[in-house]
């Protein structure tokens, strides 16, 4: 089971790179706009090269090598999952589709049907 433990960024050298990180991304947006007179590609390499800044400071940080590691971690669950085969998803997909219309056939039959009780037999509005 996971660990509900609650991990913060403690060491003041990982503040000072997260904090340098959001700089550079902030950087990078008014760079964008100050560089509208440039043309689109001017623009867009401020911006990107900005970011890429932003994330090599941030892998350097204790909590960037944690989220990288994560991310492995994931990659590697992802590749032992046994997905389906094309016939078995089509199969589930037809299955699901022909439960979703019985049950809307079977709710239309119970309300249909309470409303002939009620209406009807009861209150004799029909």
């Amino acid at each position: 089971m996971a660990s509900t433990d609650v991990e913060t960024v403690s060491s003041g050298a990982d503040k000072a790179k997260l904090a340098a990180a959001a700089v550079c991304v902030l950087l990078g947006f008014v760079g964008f706009y100050l560089m509208a007179a440039q043309g689109a590609w001017a623009q867009w390499a401020v911006l990107l090269v900005a970011i890429a800044v932003a994330l090599g400071i941030g892998a350097t940080a204790t909590p960037g090598q944690r989220l990288i590691g994560f991310g492995r971690d994931a990659i590697k669950e992802v590749k032992k999952v046994v997905w389906p085969s094309r016939k078995e998803a089509t199969q589930m997909t037809a299955f699901v589709f022909a439960f979703v219309v019985v049950m809307a056939l079977f709710l239309w039959l119970t309300d249909k049907l309470l409303e002939w009780v009620l209406y009807g037999l009861i209150l004799g509005w029909r």
